[in-house]
């Protein structure tokens, strides 16, 4: 499942570093598109070019406070992702819990960062999210998980998948757990090297459905997915390869 990424990242790598400004294009265009992807799906209206304005710090007439925040937020979680990568710190439930008060400072801060005290279902799913007493454990269990030899052992793209699914199942958070749970997945990736993807929204009925079958411990369909995306991002990061040695 991996040979085409694994050949496309050695690729990648064996013309890193690549140039300042190429560099620096790549990443506002995927820091863009994974800002608008990851809220669209969650149901925020603005258009990619109307999320590119207000990254700029403008106003769009007509859209909610929320859907402004969201843009915002998220673009400063992706900051916080970075520093995380740039110092190569080790993955923990304090992270999780700052990426989410990122995420919802300014729209639910009672809730920000802090594990969630109700019952939540997740709408079109068949799996039902633990109880608020078994988060702590379940969040626990999860970091057991990715701490294990075995787990450190497996290809970056299956283990940032898993670690997704493991905890958008937890659903440890009242709201933002699928922006949550895609920023983790990115983090694992740029980890080990990999450029960030992008779950796009007109992917989000097989995105909901591979989940739905992660939730049920059938991982293939939802790794082959973001496998998918993986090559995708990849993609664009070779084709900058070749228009700078062509």
């Amino acid at each position: 499942m991996f040979e085409h990424i694994n050949q496309k990242k050695e690729r990648l790598d064996a013309h890193r570093p690549l140039p300042k400004y190429t560099v620096k294009s790549l990443r506002e265009k995927l820091l863009l598109e994974w800002t608008y992807n990851t809220n669209a799906i969650e149901g925020n209206t603005l258009t990619i070019n109307e999320t590119k304005v207000v990254l700029e710090g403008i106003t769009v007439g007509g859209k909610m406070l929320r859907e402004h925040l969201e843009v915002v937020n998220h673009r400063d979680a992706i900051h916080f992702v970075e520093e995380i990568v740039q110092k190569d710190e080790p993955l923990s439930e304090w992270q999780m819990k700052s990426l989410h008060h990122l995420v919802l400072k300014g729209i639910d801060d009672e809730y920000a960062g802090v594990y969630r005290d109700q019952q939540v279902f997740i709408s079109s799913a068949e799996h039902i999210p633990p109880a608020p007493f078994f988060i702590k454990e379940e969040m626990e269990q999860l970091m057991a998980w990715y701490e294990q030899a075995e787990t450190k052992k497996m290809h970056p793209v299956a283990r940032g998948a898993m670690l997704h699914a493991i905890f958008v199942g937890i659903h440890p958070f009242i709201d933002g757990n699928g922006r949550i749970s895609r920023l983790l997945l990115n983090l694992e990736l740029m980890k080990d090297g990999y450029p960030p993807i992008v779950i796009k929204v007109e992917n989000r009925i097989a995105y909901y459905e591979a989940l739905d079958k992660a939730h049920t411990q059938e991982y293939d369909d939802f790794i082959k997915l973001v496998a998918g995306e993986v090559e995708d991002s990849l993609n664009l990061y070779v084709s900058a390869i070749n228009k700078n040695t062509s």
